[in-house]
């Protein structure tokens, strides 16, 4: 008998090549009028390319933007935010971007236009994260949901492989913990096997063929459905591991995210029988090779598959189990240390589920 909540989240969705162009009709249609544009360091030029678009709605550009949100980010960013009577953000980049224009949301309400250049799937989200003191918190608030997204696969041709894979995968994750959720439905559940069906379809081709605009956009549609159903349900076991890392020991987020989703996986295999077998049917294998083909998917496209590959130190593992046993999200598989010290070992070494 079916028995669910579904409440679905409200934002405007623009998607199709050159779609970029419509930023200034869709900033105007949020009414603003001073916007601050946001980007990291590396993405500087497209944040410039965004202002040209945007005019005289511009009032400043700000390309401090980095990985998990740290909190002295956000108050330098909201001093200029004060400073320059902003009344609204245009965010062009990954889920580092959309992290700080969501900080800004948070503490002033301001709209924002969010620009994706990778597959994170943050964009679709009312959930924000931020880092003080070396531990990383995350909530949910429907002020922090972009009003409009505009979804342009041009913008993800120039993602070299080693950011397109790890960053699909992140989006994967998403989808993976949502068929397992406290919270999911038949609709995010649908979503959720066709967002791992799209990007397990088109990474590889990504990595192969950068210039594949057809993989690019479906990656992309991945990506929005990771995105929906994260910001629709719960998540696990999985992502607080992967704020752990992130957080407390600076781990790269997509990476992070790509080597740890086929041990959380493993870890749930027995206490989430319909989530493997969507898996499974996304990935074109058995049920109970679900963990398996997501390794084996990383592994394909080049992507790091252990934890001790992207900066984790053995040493630190006891530290990352008692964090992550603190406090846990909800989880299929009741969370004990012993096993979740296991999982990381595993991640650790980058051994493939069912192999140890």
């Amino acid at each position: 008998m079916l028995d669910f909540n579904y409440n679905a989240l409200s934002g405007r969705v623009i998607f199709g090549p050159g779609k970029l162009s419509q930023t200034r009709a869709e900033a105007e249609a949020l009414g603003m009028t001073k916007v601050l544009v946001l980007s990291t360091p590396h993405q500087r030029d497209l944040a410039e390319n965004v202002a040209d678009l945007l005019g005289d709605l511009v009032t400043g550009i700000y390309d401090q933007a980095v990985m998990h949100v740290p909190v002295e980010t956000i108050a330098d960013v909201m001093d200029v935010v004060s400073q320059l009577e902003i009344d609204g953000c245009v965010s062009i980049g990954g889920g580092s971007t959309v992290g700080l224009a969501k900080a800004i949301a948070l503490e002033s309400g301001l709209p924002i236009l969010a620009i994706p250049t990778t597959y994170a799937g943050s964009e679709m989200t009312p959930v924000w994260g931020m880092t003080k003191d070396g531990i990383k918190t995350t909530g949910r608030d429907p002020r922090v949901l972009p009003k409009t997204v505009i979804y342009d696969p041009e913008l993800t041709v120039g993602l070299p492989d080693f950011i397109s894979g790890p960053s699909g995968l992140n989006a994967i994750a998403h989808c993976v913990e949502a068929l397992y959720s406290e919270t999911q439905n038949p609709v995010t559940s649908l979503m959720a096997e066709e967002g791992i069906r799209a990007l397990g379809e088109s990474l590889p081709v990504i990595v192969k063929q950068p210039d594949n605009m057809e993989a690019r956009a479906k990656a992309l549609y991945g990506a929005w459905l990771s995105g929906t159903v994260l910001g629709a349900v719960g998540m696990a076991i999985h992502h607080k591991l992967c704020h752990t890392l992130g957080g407390s020991f600076n781990l790269p987020h997509a990476e992070v995210h790509t080597v740890v989703i086929p041990h959380a996986t493993y870890f749930n295999r027995d206490h989430a029988p319909q989530a493997m077998s969507a898996i499974g049917r996304a990935l074109n294998v058995e049920a109970d090779e679900a963990a398996g083909a997501l390794y084996d998917l990383a592994v394909s496209i080049g992507a790091p598959v252990s934890l001790k590959d992207i900066g984790m130190l053995e040493g630190d593992l006891e530290k990352a189990a008692d964090i992550a046993t603190t406090n846990p999200y909800y989880n299929p598989r009741a969370i004990e240390r012993a096993g979740v010290r296991e999982l990381l070992e595993n991640a650790y070494r980058g051994t493939r589920p069912g192999s140890e």
